[in-house]
């Protein structure tokens, strides 16, 4: 089943892949009734990812309700949230593609500043913007640190726009692309990502280690930001235990393709984030917030097992 609208030519292309989430997906469809950017400027692609839920009737309901703006609509029965992702880049006809989280909401100016920032940089190749989170439990869980907000799909290095550090980069709450470097690249592999209600990831770490094998620039812009659901599952360590073992077995499926030389490399990078942990442990333990430190530690552990797991 599919509903598109009529052929246009916006510049941007926003990719929503959406599993299960009838909870949240009206609220995020809304979020684009409000942009400052001409309607003719963007174009919404929502890939339902097979949802055995009422997502589908919620989209098709409000897409109907809302013939002012281009959308695409498509299911895609291929289970895998890269199956999404790559069917989002066939359908999309904008220069740019953004891709965020169905449980994500985009600010009035977010269409607008995408472009912006492309149209005055023309040699960056991806953006990365900022990801406010939004505890449903109405805090912060006393367990977090900044070095494990990316867990729950969070992120902000600040207000200035720069460069992404070379040991960081996008995720996928919020992320855009040119679509040319999908060309250059190739598209997201789906040997990785997440499946169904599963936790695996490294899918967007692997096409960024691709784009900075040809060179190409990743920026974090400050002023292109969203609004991103945690909900209280995700507070709980159950489920950063599953992000940590998800982790490390999408870790070793990404590095098989590397040889023995990615192998060596990671457990080089593994051995320095084990020191930087300890380090980090004794901090908060002598801040008098060991659950920081201990919860630090643990996630170190579970991406270890997940890394070392049989196949």
């Amino acid at each position: 089943m599919s509903h598109k609208n009529s052929a246009n030519s916006a510049k941007l292309s926003i990719v929503v892949c959406t599993y299960n989430r009838a909870r949240y997906i009206l609220k995020n469809l809304e979020s684009f009734l409000n942009q400052t950017a001409d309607v003719s400027d963007f174009e919404v692609v929502i890939i339902n990812n097979n949802s055995p839920d009422n997502t589908d009737e919620i989209c098709t309901e409000f897409i109907a309700s809302h013939p002012e703006i281009n959308w695409t609509y498509k299911i895609e029965t291929n289970q895998g949230h890269t199956y999404a992702r790559n069917r989002g880049i066939a359908e999309s006809k904008g220069a740019y593609i953004a891709f965020i989280d169905d449980d994500a909401f985009v600010r009035p100016e977010y269409c607008e500043n995408i472009i912006q920032f492309y149209d005055q940089h023309p040699t960056v190749d991806v953006i990365g913007g900022k990801i406010i989170p939004v505890y449903e439990s109405g805090a912060e869980p006393k367990w977090m640190t900044p070095y494990l907000l990316t867990l729950v799909a969070a992120q902000d290095y600040g207000d200035e726009t720069k460069e992404f550090h070379p040991r960081k980069f996008p995720i996928g709450a919020n992320m855009v692309y040119r679509k040319s470097v999908f060309d250059t690249i190739g598209i997201f592999n789906v040997d990785l990502g997440r499946r169904g209600d599963g936790l695996e990831g490294g899918d967007e770490k692997d096409v960024i280690y691709r784009i900075r094998e040809i060179n190409g620039k990743i920026y974090y812009v400050a002023n292109v930001i969203v609004d991103h659901i945690i909900g209280e599952n995700r507070e709980q360590m159950d489920y950063i235990k599953g992000m940590g073992v998800g982790v490390g077995t999408s870790e070793r499926t990404r590095i098989k393709e590397d040889g023995q030389l990615g192998v060596f490399k990671k457990i080089l990078e593994e051995g320095f984030k084990w020191g930087a942990t300890v380090v980090l442990y004794f901090y908060y333990l002598l801040t008098l917030k060991p659950i920081k430190g201990w919860t630090l530690v643990k996630f170190r552990y579970w991406v270890l097992t997940g890394l070392m797991k049989s196949n």
